[in-house]
């Protein structure tokens, strides 16, 4: 594996610019609906016709596979464009970074992808439109055409474990680059969470982008709090422009940061939790 230069951690308030909702924020799914968690849950939904049912009905009704990529998206194709190494490693399932211009081999899925179906049974997998279309012609469960197992969606569900080949790769590569970059995502839910620190203790930049404070505020370099849409793509223009300064060697450690509020205005030293 080649030593990427930034690798960005991305969460789900990368898309919710793209029209897909975040689930943990303050207006997330799970707060609005709590009962809502048990359709994406691995031991419901493989115990309850009924939950089946209506996860399949959620999906084909929510059209997240209709949603085009943001200027986050957009900004982190550009990077990767310009000639600087980069790394996407996304807790999404949405495929936007792809579809934004991100080479596949280049971004680890983490949680999957919602763009495909795996049968319980074979593990064959199938396009999740072909899915949803038996589900729109009447099949509320449609079953593996292979051998009738039960399909899912090819994402991670609770109760399900990560890949280990994509988690270790995700590992690797936190180790390796010399900026990560956090950005949508509330660094609660591990072990994804815990790639922050990993990039940290080895020698990386650390640069948080969350409207919500982090559990990693404190250890990062810089933080800021501005919409991720003009922000994000504001961050990354600035690390194509001197891609030496991100050597280890020239050191964008230099100093600590500021906190970055919704005025753009310094808020706090960096490696201190925002007020």
């Amino acid at each position: 594996m080649s030593k990427p230069l930034v690798a960005l951690l991305s969460g789900a308030g990368v898309s919710t610019d793209s029209g897909i909702p975040d689930y943990r924020g303050p207006n997330g799914l799970w707060r609005r609906d709590p009962e809502a968690e048990k359709l994406v849950t691995y031991e419901h939904y493989m115990g309850d016709p009924e939950i089946r049912r209506r996860s399949w009905r959620m999906r084909r009704e929510n059209h997240a596979l209709r949603a085009e990529p943001n200027a986050a998206h957009r900004a982190v194709a550009e990077l990767e464009r310009s000639g600087v190494p980069v790394r996407v490693i996304t807790q999404n399932v949405d495929g936007l970074h792809q579809l934004a211009g991100m080479p596949a081999r280049k971004v680890l899925e983490l949680h999957g992808t919602a763009r495909s179906v795996v049968c319980t049974g074979c593990r064959a997998r199938s396009p999740m439109e072909d899915a949803l279309a038996r589900v729109g012609a009447g099949e509320e469960d449609p079953p593996c055409r292979d051998c009738g197992g039960v399909l899912k969606a090819a994402t991670v569900m609770f109760g399900e474990r990560l890949d280990p080949a994509v988690l270790g790769e995700a590992l690797a590569i936190s180790k390796a680059c010399t900026v990560f970059v956090a950005v949508g995502t509330g660094l609660q839910v591990h072990p994804a969470a815990g790639l922050a620190g990993v990039a940290a203790d080895h020698g990386a930049r650390l640069i948080v982008v969350n409207a919500e404070p982090t559990p990693y505020d404190d250890r990062a370099d810089e933080v800021v709090r501005e919409p991720i849409g003009t922000a994000l793509p504001a961050l990354l223009r600035r690390l194509a422009a001197r891609p030496r300064r991100t050597e280890r060697a020239g050191g964008l450690r230099t100093g600590p940061s500021p906190v970055r509020g919704p005025a753009g205005a310094a808020c706090a030293p960096g490696r201190r939790r925002s007020r």
